[in-house]
């Protein structure tokens, strides 16, 4: 039997949901299991599944959006924009499998996937409660401050920085098998972590300063530019640390992929945010939760992308219509 899993690719949690399921999917099936491979998808125009996407005898995706392939076997994500089309939505509620779950109101899909297993399946992975917890932590964005998000002492924000700037195929997998058994301070010692993070982290102290630099705030929305800076990937919590009064983030970013438009909310902003930033992003084709959401369109298409974020920064300053 071979296993293949497709996940969120970049992220902390879609790495953590894959490497969480093929531990209970490993020992549930035992010797029968010939081999697992790892397969990472992103959010982009059009279907972001290639056609061989499910070419395994048990195929799962955890941490992205549904698919109706009929070749789907486990299916697990918490996005509120995890469906398409309204077709989608109702061809996963007429599933009858009991493999496929979805949970917009969980904090990250490993959490959810853990809950889902302990509690239909009896399985469970207490070794692997730290690797839970900072799942819920850094894809809800539960910091004591943006002071901790930015600073990156922490071997789990280490590891998310890791892996959302690495352009090595290999390296993911390699964090997805170490996450099954190793903990997470263990992995972000190791050599071949380590090395390939420093440069990361330079990056990351300049990315700093040309975001504090690049910013425009107006009416409680930071707005930055980096499609022309170098930078392909920035911290998301970098701007509340510079702005702490801010409310909402909307960043342009290129690279050889996309242009994307990042949309985020400020968790430590009091009062509560208003604005459902995964149906702004849905009206131009993107998605995410109410609270952080992107679009992408391709990578030549950067003025468009600079339009879209124009619109969603005038939306984010508006009041949302009454309900």
């Amino acid at each position: 039997m071979r296993l293949k899993i497709l996940y969120h690719g970049n992220c902390f949690d879609g790495c953590a949901s894959a490497a969480l399921f093929a531990r209970f999917f490993t020992e549930r099936e035992g010797s029968r299991l010939e081999s697992v491979r790892y397969f990472p998808v992103h959010h982009q125009p059009g279907d972001p599944f290639p056609k061989d996407a499910f070419d395994a005898d048990v195929n799962a995706c955890v941490d992205f959006r549904y698919s109706t392939s009929p070749a789907l076997h486990w299916w697990f994500d918490h996005h509120a924009s995890a469906f398409p089309t309204p077709a989608d939505r109702a061809a996963f509620e007429r599933d009858t499998t009991g493999r496929k779950f979805w949970d917009p109101a969980a904090p990250s899909c490993t959490g959810f996937i853990a809950r889902t297993l302990a509690g239909r399946l009896a399985w469970r992975a207490d070794d692997l409660a730290d690797l839970v917890r900072w799942a819920d932590v850094i894809d809800s964005a539960r910091f004591e401050s943006p002071a901790v998000a930015v600073r990156l002492e922490e071997p789990a924000l280490r590891i998310m920085t890791l892996l959302e700037a690495t352009k090595d195929p290999l390296l993911p997998t390699r964090i997805i098998e170490a996450m099954q058994h190793r903990p997470l301070a263990e992995i972000a010692a190791e050599p071949w972590f380590t090395a390939p993070l420093a440069p990361v982290l330079e990056r990351h102290r300049g990315a700093v300063e040309i975001i504090r630099r690049a910013a425009r705030v107006e009416h409680g929305v930071v707005v930055v530019d980096l499609a022309d800076s170098g930078i392909e990937s920035a911290n998301k919590f970098i701007a509340y640390d510079l702005f702490p009064q801010a409310a909402y983030t909307v960043v342009i970013t290129r690279d050889p992929k996309r242009a994307k438009v990042s949309v985020g909310s400020n968790p430590w902003a009091r009062p509560a945010r208003p604005h459902d930033i995964s149906k702004i992003c849905e009206r131009y084709g993107g998605g995410g939760h109410a609270v952080v959401g992107a679009v992408s369109v391709a990578p030549d298409r950067v003025d468009e992308a600079r339009r879209i974020a124009a619109e969603i920064a005038r939306t984010l300053r508006s009041e949302p219509p009454a309900r």
